[in-house]
């Protein structure tokens, strides 16, 4: 499978403190350019029939479900191009009928955020309320057939790890299928990150505790995804130790295409070797994007590569 996630809006009206997207974080909110994603899409549709690879769009954000644009753009991706889509989303839309009526019929996966118990996660959202909206909404969606896979997705700092095991438990109680994590990351907010980045026996406390809490959860029929390899990035982050990562086979299996129309390895690559996809019309071009992401390491090495962030690379979505 080819992943393509594309980040079509960087607006988000919550305020989470360690995110670049938030409504006060200091950088530029844009938007895709709806016409631009249509014509990538059909390209991506072309690929998918001449490969026989089968391709998940992944919309991310910002805030996804609240760009205008996303709902007729997900209907033409799944039912005249016969692509998949998912998205990573903040949640605050699921407690309307329709929106949930749209991922049922549309979407093959869906993350949702949350990151704690009410107290926490309502804090961290600037959302009143957030954590018993999301509960009820999830409920509901879960309750649908068909429906989408319901990952539910934390980010992990020192405030809240010690929590994580029983929102693990609690969140498998509204119906989800999947759960993963992320390291808190120091990147999109540096001011907020060192009194709340993970410390090393966060970490080792983590490492103990998740065999137990995975085969208590998969006797739940919840599936708790992190390899081993992911658990030695968030080991040597903390650590501080870099991670190079001299080929990750770019443009193979995964693609990150920004709000701008910008194609990369990842999203940390966009700066150094983003190729424009109005540069990519038909599927050879997408063929060749691999050499052309290679081509461009042997002129010049992203610094992002010296130390690899990219969770797929370290295998994060593994059982």
């Amino acid at each position: 499978m080819l992943v393509v996630v594309w980040r079509i809006t960087g607006r988000c009206p919550l305020r989470c403190p360690f995110c670049a997207y938030g409504i006060d974080a200091p950088r530029l909110h844009g938007d895709a350019d709806e016409a631009q994603v249509r014509r990538f899409s059909k390209v991506l549709a072309e690929y998918q029939q001449h490969t026989g690879q089968s391709v998940l769009v992944s919309w991310l954000g910002g805030e996804p479900l609240l760009w205008p644009a996303l709902p007729s753009l997900s209907r033409h991706l799944v039912h005249d191009l016969h692509l998949k889509v998912s998205a990573t989303t903040n949640g605050m839309t699921l407690g309307a009928a329709s929106v949930r009526e749209h991922l049922a019929e549309c979407y093959a996966e869906l993350t949702l955020s949350i990151d704690g118990f009410a107290p926490f996660h309502d804090r961290m959202r600037g959302w009143l309320g957030a954590f018993e909206q999301l509960r009820e909404g999830v409920h509901a969606l879960a309750a649908m057939s068909p429906r989408p896979k319901l990952r539910a997705n934390t980010v992990l700092m020192r405030d809240n790890i010690s929590d994580y095991p029983a929102l693990c438990h609690e969140l498998a109680e509204w119906g989800m299928d999947e759960l993963t994590f992320n390291q808190l990351g120091g990147n999109d907010r540096p001011e907020f990150y060192p009194p709340h980045r993970l410390r090393m026996e966060d970490v080792d406390w983590l490492t103990q505790q998740l065999p137990m809490l995975s085969a208590s959860l998969q006797g739940r029929g919840v599936c708790l995804n992190c390899s081993a390899g992911y658990l030695e990035r968030i080991r040597a982050t903390t650590l501080g130790r870099p991670l190079p990562v001299e080929n990750c086979e770019p443009g193979t299996r995964f693609l990150f295409v920004d709000e701008m129309g910008h194609a990369a390895p990842c999203s940390f690559t966009t700066s150094g070797y983003g190729v424009p996809v109005d540069e990519l019309r038909t599927p050879a071009d997408l063929l060749q994007l691999p050499l052309r992401f290679a081509e461009q390491r042997r002129a010049k090495t992203h610094s992002a590569c010296l130390d690899c962030r990219s969770t797929q690379v370290f295998h994060k979505f593994a059982a």
